[in-house]
């Protein structure tokens, strides 16, 4: 009966291939119905690569701020006691062999189950007590994602001035291609619903999956809100894995590359009409030179040429590219929709 009514559904949003459902479609929905029956709750993940002196008192915390909460650590090829301290505090632990951080939260969201996940960093610098503020909005349906800033006016957190100038310009940035406003994108302490965790395709495998699963949830029209939280310092012993010139720069190539892959014509766009400006001005100046002397310059030519065409050609792809993106948003948020439904019709 579940089947018929995927298929009916299905059938009358129109998604097809020669007039009938795709087998492949059908069996894609079934897979992910089915994963996305109803979880456990509340959910804490915590990432965690040689966290010993910190992890068992963030499992800890985290079990006193959420009693009935299931709480799993997940150790990327930590060298230290990481999982024998997230054990002794009383938290099921998962191994990634995977190196990076992305890797880790795509296991994460792949291997649990939960009605609401939190993320929280294994280094005791994000305050357990305000988990509350987090989940509230996700238990209430207002949001599917809610980002627990560290840098909103009211939050009193100890940042590093470099860490701080690298999130104010990956901000920026962020306005200024995506047109989103946000006080802090990289932040390690969030909170989530079943649906998105199971309609987000995460592909980082490093420090940009923050950014990542941000302007992913937000090109696909999930909602996210910000709630202040307040950072500590580490504990003396501990170090950030965070390296600010290597991961900046994967950071950075993320956002591009979701321009890319999202806004097709904004990318494609203004790098055709920079090669479109750049092909005209040797193009201007030849034809000054053929005005005065009634002779070509070959080499201005050949370059205004190149430009020219190259511009072109880019413009044109990202008209093409800009098409096929609607149609692919289209669908998805078909898909979406039906999964919703579907989702409705088996809770009553």
């Amino acid at each position: 009966m579940h089947e018929i009514r995927l298929r009916v559904k299905l059938a009358a949003a129109g998604v097809t291939i020669g007039g009938c459902v795709s087998e492949v479609q059908a069996r894609h929905f079934e897979e992910r119905l089915k994963r996305d029956a109803p979880g456990s709750g509340v959910a804490v993940l915590i990432p965690c690569y040689n966290e010993e002196l910190t992890v068992g008192g963030v499992v800890r915390q985290f079990r006193a701020a959420l009693p009935g909460a299931e709480i799993y650590v997940f150790d990327n090829n930590s060298s230290d006691r990481t999982a024998e301290e997230a054990r002794n505090a009383g938290a099921g632990v998962f191994f990634e062999r995977r190196q990076g951080k992305g890797y880790v939260v795509q296991s994460m969201f792949r291997k649990i189950k939960a009605d609401i996940y939190v993320i929280v960093d294994g280094d005791g610098t994000y305050p357990a007590d305000a988990v509350a503020q987090l989940i509230e909005p996700v238990r209430r349906q207002e949001a599917d994602m809610v980002i627990g800033s560290r840098l909103a006016n009211s939050a009193n957190s100890e940042f590093r001035w470099l860490n701080r100038l690298g999130n104010r310009f990956f901000l920026v940035l962020l306005q200024f291609i995506f047109g989103v406003r946000l006080t802090d994108l990289l932040s390690g302490y969030r909170c989530f619903s079943r649906r998105l965790v199971r309609g987000l395709p995460l592909f980082g495998g490093g420090f940009e999956t923050e950014a990542e699963m941000t302007i992913k949830a937000l090109q696909r029209g999930f909602t996210i809100i910000e709630a202040p939280v307040s950072l500590g310092a580490r504990p003396k012993g501990s170090r950030s894995k965070i390296r600010l010139v290597q991961d900046g720069f994967v950071i950075l190539n993320c956002m591009l590359v979701l321009l890319r892959d999202y806004k097709p014509l904004t990318f494609f766009g203004g790098a055709g009409a920079t090669l479109l400006i750049a092909g005209a001005v040797p193009a201007v100046l030849a034809g000054i030179q053929f005005s005065q002397t009634g002779s070509l310059p070959v080499l201005m030519v050949l370059t205004a040429a190149t430009l020219l065409g190259a511009g072109s050609a880019a413009l044109t792809v990202g008209l093409v590219l800009h098409s096929i993106t609607r149609r692919f948003q289209e669908l998805d948020h078909q898909i979406q929709t039906l999964a919703d439904d579907i989702r409705s019709d088996e809770a009553r």
